[in-house]
């Protein structure tokens, strides 16, 4: 009943995640577009007026007319709109989710017993966990300091653009080194999500605030709230297609499971951003099909990079051992293994979890529904598990033990 509840209760902050992140993401990107495909206004009576551009939409059997002001308004309105607890929804659910799977499961999901420092995988459980809050927190702080550094007055942004994309190398980086690949993938893509979301709660909505009681109190309000507000918000819009395909990436695990699975995370962060300039300088009128292009060929490089090697192969087949363990038997064909002996190997090694009913405690249906205690189902999954298992990115931190010998022997499996 603990894992149902547990899985119920992920379903849940999962749904309200990903609604909030589509309103948030929405809102953001359509702001963007309205800011960016402004015109100056024809009529003198606006201009006189302040305000700064104008679009004309249609859209839903209506049309709209949109205005910026470049300072305030005559009078401003009672009800105005803010936009800012679909960012708090969006990160606090977020969080929560990486509380209820990762936090409670440290051991199984972020310590990376692969690691080539010696100290990230001999980390416990409690460590690990306060590693990856601590990732989170000093990857906030490093980005708030370029920006207040590099840039306080928004007079150097392109300059701070290419620190924070150095930044972000960093971070993926350190992340796949220090924790377990699904882990590395999803806290880097936090890492900028609590970026955007503290860029609303510490910056920009902060700077609007002070601008409204400026304009009630009949003051003048100061620039730099405004252009600080636009800084950050530029920043937002570049890390989102980033941020959601890292999201997504614990569903793939060729994306965190390669070696240099950094490299790869690098590629799709840079061809995210660029594919994201492209229509940024689209809604402003400009068409550049070079940044697409760029992207598509990074993504190309990933795909390449990221290919797997041919299958080890192996003296020959499999036999059980009294142990449990699956060895080669020396009086057979070489590279003969069979379905059955893969098999042999999943019911030791693997469907303590990846089974209908799962016996390994704090589980209630098998991880992405991944079923392998039958020869039907292995075979449904066979590039999946050859892959993950020639990787050694499971078993997860090699809970069960499986030996080299085993690995080798799924990998030249042929799947039939």
């Amino acid at each position: 009943m603990e894992a149902y509840l547990l899985e119920f209760g992920n379903l849940l902050l999962r749904w309200l995640h990903v609604i909030a992140a589509i309103a948030w993401v929405g809102e953001s990107i359509y702001f963007v577009m309205l800011d960016n495909g402004l015109k100056p206004p024809k009529a003198e009576a606006c201009k006189e007026k302040g305000v700064f551009g104008e679009m004309w939409a249609v859209h839903g059997g209506g049309f709209y007319h949109n205005q910026k002001y470049a300072t305030s308004p005559e009078e401003l309105p009672a009800d105005l709109h803010w936009s800012f607890w679909k960012s708090y929804t969006t990160w606090l659910s977020g969080f929560g989710l990486f509380a209820l799977l990762y936090l409670t499961k440290p051991s199984f999901y972020l310590v990376n017993a692969n690691s080539p420092w010696e100290w990230a995988a001999n980390m416990t459980g409690w460590q690990a966990n306060v590693a990856a809050l601590a990732f989170l927190l000093l990857g906030w702080v490093v980005y708030n300091e370029l920006c207040k550094r590099i840039s306080p007055n928004m007079e150097r942004d392109g300059v701070l653009s290419i620190a924070v994309a150095l930044m972000m190398v960093v971070v993926a980086y350190l992340s796949t080194h220090i924790f377990s690949g699904r882990a590395a993938f999803l806290l880097t893509g936090a890492v900028m999500a609590t970026a955007m979301s503290a860029n609303v709660f510490f910056w920009i909505i902060p700077g609007q605030r002070r601008m409204v009681a400026a304009m009630k109190a009949g003051e003048t309000p100061n620039p730099l709230d405004g252009k600080r507000g636009k800084q950050r918000s530029v920043h937002n819009t570049y890390f989102t297609l980033p941020v959601v395909l890292l999201m997504l990436s614990n569903h793939y695990s060729f994306t965190y499971t390669h070696p240099q699975s950094w490299v790869i995370m690098t590629l799709f962060i840079f061809a995210g951003a660029l594919i994201r300039q492209y229509f940024v300088l689209m809604h402003a009128g400009h068409i550049r099909p070079g940044y697409p292009i760029a992207g598509v060929a990074l993504i190309l490089i990933a795909v390449w990079f990221g290919a797997p090697s041919a299958p080890k192969t192996v003296p020959a087949p499999a036999t059980q051992s009294q142990s449990g363990n699956v060895t080669a038997d020396t009086g057979q064909a070489a590279n003969e293994v069979t379905t059955a002996q893969v098999l042999t190997i999943m019911e030791h090694r693997c469907v303590q979890c990846h089974a209908v009913n799962p016996t390994q405690p704090g589980f209630a249906a098998a991880p992405l529904g991944v079923v392998l205690d039958s020869e039907n189902q292995l075979k449904l999954q066979a590039d999946h598990v050859k892959q993950v298992v020639a990787s050694q990115y499971m078993p997860l931190g090699n809970m069960t033990g499986m030996t080299d010998e085993e690995r080798a022997l799924v990998a030249a499996w042929n799947g039939q």
